[in-house]
């Protein structure tokens, strides 16, 4: 017999067994090594995923805060302008109130003529009067 028809017949005969033993324990140890380095890699990924979560979420946490700052800015220059515009109002209602005052002394004192300051101190007094 050759040595490759023994070969051939001792692994038919009864060394088959010995033979497919090693093949499944050498694909059982790459595949469990395999498993291994990506259940690893699965965990660094995982817990890189979770540094940059809680960095994005510090951030976002920071900019939030920021976007209050500017809310309750926006808020308290609208409550100012009301209060400016209110003032506004009122300001232009005594004008109003006192142009008017100012108009009914001048009214009053049409058809006046006076040629000294003895003469006109009266007027003047009745027209102080009427805008008081």
């Amino acid at each position: 017999m050759s040595a490759l028809g023994a070969a051939t017949g001792g692994v038919l005969g009864g060394q088959l067994w010995k033979v497919s033993t090693f093949a499944l324990l050498g694909l059982l140890l790459a595949g469990g090594g395999a498993s291994g380095a990506l259940w690893w890699s699965a965990a660094a990924a995982r817990d890189k995923a979770l540094d940059d979560l809680t960095a994005a979420q510090a951030i976002t946490a920071e900019l939030r805060a920021g976007v209050d700052v500017q809310n309750r800015a926006i808020t308290q220059w609208y409550e100012q302008a009301k209060a400016a515009e209110a003032r506004g109002t009122a300001a232009r209602q005594a004008a109003e109130a006192n142009g008017l005052r100012y108009d009914q002394a001048l009214q009053q004192l049409a058809g006046a003529r006076a040629t000294t300051c003895d003469e006109a101190m009266p007027y003047v007094n009745k027209m102080l009067e009427g805008v008081r």
